[in-house]
């Protein structure tokens, strides 16, 4: 597994190793030992998460206060541009954005620490996402931070409008909203 570091702290981009050969490919898409070794990152997965969506859905950004969700994100159908905001305070890092392309077509992963927000836009005709999350879904614990905030001034690729929930159209400004220490 290859892994590289983002310029946000601890946002890194895990790269699967790919098995090859005349039937097709096959590779670990996660295995605890390796992930660990390579990440310094030893975090119990609690849930698995599948998103669908058509092209020019925008999700996010989305984060759970007080109970931080972890997130190693996978693209198994499709292509997104894949966006983590670092909200902890005590970071070099904070109030920053790395966006990121996954596709099917790549093994790449996205591994988003506790402490940072995640949305996501589908640039294909559809996209699936597979996602482990270090901590439940909480509803009541969910912020989302707009996703045109102009303090973050995230260069979404977009191709018209976003489609996106009444939830993420109406968020709050990063400026509203509460955030780690």
């Amino acid at each position: 597994m290859k892994v590289e570091a983002t310029r946000l702290p601890g946002v890194l981009i895990v790269e699967p190793r790919v098995y090859r050969d005349r039937r097709g490919h096959f590779l670990e898409s996660f295995n605890a030992r390796r992930f660990a070794a390579g990440t310094g990152v030893e975090t119990p997965f609690v849930q698995d998460n599948h998103s669908h969506s058509k092209r020019n859905v925008l999700r996010g950004l989305h984060y759970q206060l007080p109970r931080p969700q972890g997130k190693l994100i996978r693209v198994v159908g499709g292509e997104i541009f894949d966006v983590a905001v670092d909200l902890r305070r005590s970071s070099p890092g904070y109030g920053q954005w790395f966006g990121l392309r996954l596709s099917a077509a790549s093994p790449r992963q996205l591994w988003i620490p506790a402490g940072c927000a995640h949305g996501f836009l589908a640039l294909s005709e559809s996209a699936d996402i597979l996602y482990k999350t270090s901590d439940y879904y909480a509803p009541e614990c969910e912020y989302c931070v707009r996703w045109n905030d102009p303090t973050l001034a995230i260069d979404w690729p977009l191709s018209g409008a976003p489609i996106m929930s009444p939830k993420d159209a109406d968020a709050n400004f990063l400026a509203d909203l509460p955030v780690y220490d």
